[in-house]
Parts: structure tokens; sequence; C-alpha cells
């Protein structure tokens, strides 16, 4: 089955010219020695357009793997991640028997006994799932009322064909790291081992809902962002059943604005979501493209953010979400120098690394940038030019950041579409501003101190006997060694008897084999 699998995919690689992403490198003979077999010729079409209709070709997998990579300019060259940003992660829908399979067989009943209303035609349709509308009856109390739904199911039969596909592009990130100095760099492994991450994490729907309810606890109350209500009763591993939202895309500029949205407020809101998400609370929406970001109309939330399809989060530890944070702010500063010696602290370029050389190649990149509006620069060519820089330093591309490096550009194209004068860095800085006080400043030193007043609290009458006995021992005489222990004679026959033996039914067992 791999076999075929991986005949198919050189089959797409020959068909569509992918040969010269083989030639590129020629000082490798193996690599010549394929590419020679692959070659095919005679192909007008952009490279990245034929790279990205081979993706499509092979299926959901490939086109999914094509997304992620679209958002890792350090690994492709421009031309090729802006054709892969094309991808759009829409499949054929699997028929309504299908989807009545996977209802039934996660809840043991018809989806009759189950929804008051089930719309059989899919209203969206991806890689690893398609959504359907639905109504349910929900009690509350002693009255039961009926609430519209968007029930969530997961592809039958996907599993197979992720992890065929995954056992291939492993093997792909290897050799791949093995026959490139930047490749090797770049950690094509790790790439992949993320992806495989993610992607197992989407087609667990229990875990994509108890991220959407993370996420409306963060934002509970806020008018910035909404989050829609997850009913547990209804939600499997192969289903996920949530509030029905009405809203309108969030590319839908023209009819947003008619219906009285604020589009310029809209995109600073963006940006103040996204940091909220990242610095507070260290647990973001990871896939924030327009196609999962819609926004509310009806009165008393007009201009309000909804945020759709969870499967994939990114969560920061407290020292990422710090050092990201004095990255930044040395970036709006224009503190290139802080910024080179945080790359040094970090041992994300090599110790030998001089910052001064660091700081001016920092500089060369951020400099042009500042005091222009979104319109007239490009964060994703800002990045270009520092992956360029981390080549020349050897820096290492950190995995855990691959995600919000993902999330960022989204929220870049997000800015640009909705308000293409709007300033980013302007938007940003005073929030993470006031974060950093907030994490150093005194009240950051009071609220962890309430925080630990409970334990504290409990510990307090034991301080006495804990420093007594600490007293006691410091000042007690050392203990004398203990005597060197004595083994008896018919100990030694023993223990030689028990290894005989144990050698004697090991070779009883071995030999005949090894003979065989």
């Amino acid at each position: 089955m791999r076999l075929f699998r991986l005949a198919r995919i050189l089959g797409a690689f020959r068909r569509h010219g992918l040969d010269e992403f083989v030639f590129r490198d020629g000082s490798n003979p193996w690599l010549r020695f394929a590419g020679r077999l692959l070659a095919t010729g005679g192909h007008s079409e952009p490279r990245g357009v034929r790279l990205r209709r081979a993706l499509e070709e092979l299926g959901p997998i490939f086109v999914k793997f094509g997304q992620v990579l679209s958002t890792r300019p350090d690994l492709i060259p421009p031309d090729i991640a802006g054709e892969l940003a094309k991808l759009q992660d829409r499949v054929p829908p699997f028929p309504a028997e299908q989807v009545r399979a996977v209802l039934e067989a996660a809840y043991g009943c018809t989806v009759e006994e189950k929804f008051t209303a089930f719309d059989w035609t899919p209203v969206a349709s991806a890689s690893v799932a398609q959504v359907h509308f639905a109504k349910i009856a929900l009690r509350q109390g002693e009255t039961t009322v009926e609430r519209d739904v968007a029930v969530k199911v997961l592809r039958p039969n996907i599993l197979p064909v992720i992890e065929s596909d995954l056992a291939l592009l492993r093997v792909l990130a290897r050799l791949a790291e093995r026959v490139s100095a930047d490749a090797k760099r770049l950690r094509p492994p790790e790439v992949v081992a993320e992806f495989d991450k993610y992607l197992h994490d989407e087609l667990d729907l229990i875990r994509e809902a108890a991220n959407c309810s993370q996420l409306r606890r963060n934002f509970a109350g806020s008018s910035l962002l909404y989050m829609p209500e997850v009913y547990w009763d209804w939600c499997e591993p192969t289903v996920m059943v949530m509030e029905r939202l009405y809203a309108t895309p969030v590319n839908q500029v023209d009819e947003l604005r008619a219906a009285g949205v604020n589009i310029e407020k809209l995109a600073r809101d963006g940006v103040e979501i996204f940091f909220t998400q990242v610095f507070r609370d260290g647990f973001f929406h990871a896939d924030m493209h327009p196609g999962n970001i819609a926004v509310r109309t009806d009165p008393g939330h007009v201009g309000q953010y909804v945020g759709m399809d969870f499967g994939i989060v990114g969560t920061l530890t407290d020292v990422d979400r710090r050092y990201l944070a004095e990255n930044f702010l040395a970036f709006f500063r224009r503190d290139y120098r802080r910024v080179a010696m945080a790359h040094i602290e970090s041992g994300w370029v090599p110790p030998g690394t001089r910052p001064d050389e660091l700081e001016n190649a920092v500089r060369s990149v951020c400099e042009p940038v500042f005091d222009r509006p979104l319109a007239e620069i490009s964060f994703g060519k800002v990045l270009l030019r520092l992956f360029s820089v981390s080549r020349r330093f050897n820096v290492e591309i950190q995995p855990q950041l691959v995600l919000l490096q993902k999330t960022l550009l989204n929220v870049e194209g997000l800015g640009r579409q909705l308000d293409p004068y709007l300033d980013l860095w302007a938007t940003a800085q005073p929030f993470l501003e006031r974060w950093m006080r907030e994490q150093i400043g005194p009240e950051a030193y009071r609220r962890r101190l309430l925080e630990q007043a409970p334990y504290l609290a409990a510990t307090l009458p034991e301080w006495p006997r804990l420093i007594h006995d600490a007293l006691t021992r410091a000042s007690a005489p050392p203990a004398p060694p203990p005597p060197p222990a004595t083994v008896s004679l018919w100990t030694n026959v023993w223990l030689a008897l028990i290894a005989f033996a144990l050698l004697a039914i090991l070779g009883t067992i071995w030999i005949p084999l090894l003979l065989d």
C-alpha cells in the first residue's frame, strides 16, 4: 500500500514537471540521477503553479501540508510560498449516507432521535471534516428549547490515509536533511513532527471542542471576540456540535460597511485580539485566516468578531512569552543591540557570534519598514529578509514558534484586507508595553504573592519545626562512614550457581534458534 502511494506521488511529480526541484542541488549525484529519470520538460507554467496542482492532485493531506509550507518562507522561495498560499482547504464533500453512518456509530441511535432537524447538504467541506446545520432540543430546567447548531462530522476512514502520507513525509524530510546543509539547519523532520501533532489533534473533535470552550472562557464578556457555545451532550470524538453563528465573513468588507461596522476599528481589534491571546493567555487560535473569522452585525454586537474551526491552537510558555515580548519591544524601539543580545543569550545563534555584526544585519532589515503604513510594507517580506539573515548567522528556527509565525502572517493579511493603512507596529506597541509592566512591575509581584498566599498560610505553622530541624542537622557532628560490607563465602557460591543456571537456560533457548 505504501509503495503504491509512493508510486502515485512520483507519478504526480513527473506529470507536473517538478524535476527542477531535484536539479536545484546539482552537487548531489543521486539527486541528479533521480532528476534525469523523472524529467519530462515542456512545461510552460511557473514552478509554483505546478507544485500547487501536484499537491491538489495528491489529496487533502498534501494540500494541508502545502498550506503549512506556505507559512514557512524560511523553507521555500517567495514565488512558491505565494502560490501555495492560494491552496484552499476545500475538497469534495462525502455523501449523506456516510454522514449518517458516522453519526449513528457515534451516538448509538438514529440521527432523527438525536436531532430535531438535520440538513444533509454540507455548508463546508475540508480536509478532515465537513459541517452541516441542524437543530437540537435542549432541556433548560422543566422546559425544552430548540437551538440552531452547527455539526462537524469527521471524514470516515481518514486515519489510515493520514498515517500513510505522514510516514512518507517523514522519509522525505529525513532525506532532505541528509542531502542539504540548509535543510539540516531548518530541521525538516521537526517541521513534519509539528504537522503530525496538529493534524492528529484535528482528528479528535472532543479536543477541538475543548479548545473552543477554553477560548470562550478566555474572552467571556469581551466586546472584541465571541466564541460559540459547545453542546457537550452531542459531542463525540468524531462529532462536534456547537452554537450556530449568524455572522458575515470578514472578507466581505462592503457588506460589513453597509451594516455599520467601523472597518478601521475592526482592523485594530484584530491585532489586539491576536496579542491578547498570545501574551495574556499563552493560548491562541492558530488558524486565523478569513475563512475561519466572521463579524457580527446584529444589534448590540455590531463589529464583534466570531471564531470558527478550533482544531489548531498554539500554546506558549511564560519563558516564550517574555522572550517574544522583549524582542517585539526592542524592534519597536529600534533597539537592535538588544535584539542581537537576546538571540545570543537564548542560544539561538552560535556562542561565538559577534553582537555588532548581528545588530547591523537586523538593522538593515527592520529600519526601512518603520513609520510606514501597512499598505507600503509586507511583514512577510520582512520575515523573508530576516530568514536570509538567519542563514548567514546559522540561527536555528524554533519549532514551537512555527504556529505563532503562521498566525502573525494571517493577522497581517487580515489587517491589509480591512485597512491597508493600518500601522501594525503602532497598534501593537502600547499593548506590549502594558503587558510588560504587568509582568515585571509592583502589581505583578503583588499578584504573584496573592496567588501563593494559600500555600504560604498552610505551611506557616510548620516553619519553626523545619528551621529547628535544619539547625540541628547543621550543628551535629558528621556521622562515621559505614563499615565495608562483607559477603560470606557461601553467598558467593550461591550467586555463582544461579548465574551458571541462567546461562544454561539461555543457551538451551538461543543455541537451537541460531543453528536453525
